[in-house]
């Protein structure tokens, strides 16, 4: 039975040569992408900045509601998108309309923790779910094949153009765009089995076909499924939650109780940047993870 570690966990993403976070507070924060700075809104950075004047090449403008929306307002020097690093990765940054820059920065921990996780296991069978532009997916293609799942047929388009940027094309990634649910349940229907899944799903989308997520519905019996994708012999699942009013022991209840005839530990806790130069840590996001270490 899977044991249940109730104390919080950090995964703090530290500055690398292509990204940092330069500053934040008063509801905003300042980073580097490549050689490109931009502000955006930070509603957890309740402090005061560091610095006292932000010289940014674009700054994005929320909307009027908590729902989303809003504009970029951008230097004529930033491109439509230009080429960042982590590790052995290369990808694509570009401006979306969602305030996002095409990856999430706070993710670098959990790519270095799920290729630490597979060590030792040549030819690992991975799983990401909800993959957007793939960075988290050509990480993992280092430790085996890889099923890339979304919705968006935009997304998985821009995955595969960072597989060539990378030069990972000839890696063995299934780019699939479909509905996650509709996905996972088809693979227990099949009785595949994977070693390691991640997925990181929306608080609200839409499928391929127009159907519906929302995560307070959805989310329950996704991970049941997730968990018949995976055995005693698999490694880890990996969940992340961006922008919800929940407890990451919530999550952890819900794996909890997914994992129960399974060995290894759940935990939780949270995703976090570090500032460079100070080391003051802004929080992101909440996860929980079952991790099967042999």
């Amino acid at each position: 039975m899977a044991q249940l570690r109730l104390e919080p966990q950090l995964m703090i993403g530290e500055p690398w040569a292509d990204y940092g976070l330069v500053d934040s507070g008063h509801g905003r924060k300042l980073e580097r992408f490549g050689p490109y700075r931009f502000i955006r809104p930070e509603p957890q950075a309740f402090w005061s900045p560091r610095q006292e004047n932000w010289q940014a090449d674009g700054e994005f403008v929320p909307g009027a509601d908590e729902d989303g929306g809003g504009r970029w307002n951008l230097s004529p020097q930033v491109p439509d998108s230009w080429p960042l690093a982590w590790d052995d990765v290369r990808f694509n940054a570009q401006c979306t309309p969602f305030r996002h820059l095409g990856f999430f920065p706070d993710m670098a921990p959990v790519w270095k923790w799920m290729r630490a996780e597979l060590a030792g296991k040549p030819d690992a069978q991975t799983l990401n779910m909800f993959g957007y532009t793939g960075v988290g997916t050509l990480a993992l293609s280092q430790c085996g094949p890889v099923t890339h799942v979304d919705a968006s047929k935009k997304s998985v388009a821009q995955a595969r153009e960072n597989a060539a940027l990378a030069g990972m094309e000839d890696r063995p990634v299934r780019w699939l765009v479909d509905d996650a649910a509709k996905f996972a349940a088809r693979e227990v229907r099949r009785e595949n089995r994977y070693d390691g899944i991640i997925l990181d799903p929306p608080k609200f989308g839409r499928g391929p076909k127009t159907e519906t997520w929302r995560i307070e519905e959805g989310l329950s019996p996704l991970i049941a499924d997730c968990a018949k994708l995976l055995d005693a012999d698999s490694r880890f699942l990996f969940l992340t939650v961006y922008a919800v009013r929940m407890s990451s022991l919530a999550l952890a209840a819900l794996l909890d109780e997914a994992f129960a005839d399974m060995p290894g530990t759940v935990e939780h806790g949270d995703l976090g940047v570090r500032e460079e130069g100070e080391g003051r840590v802004l929080p992101t996001a909440i996860f929980a993870r079952w991790r099967n270490s042999i």
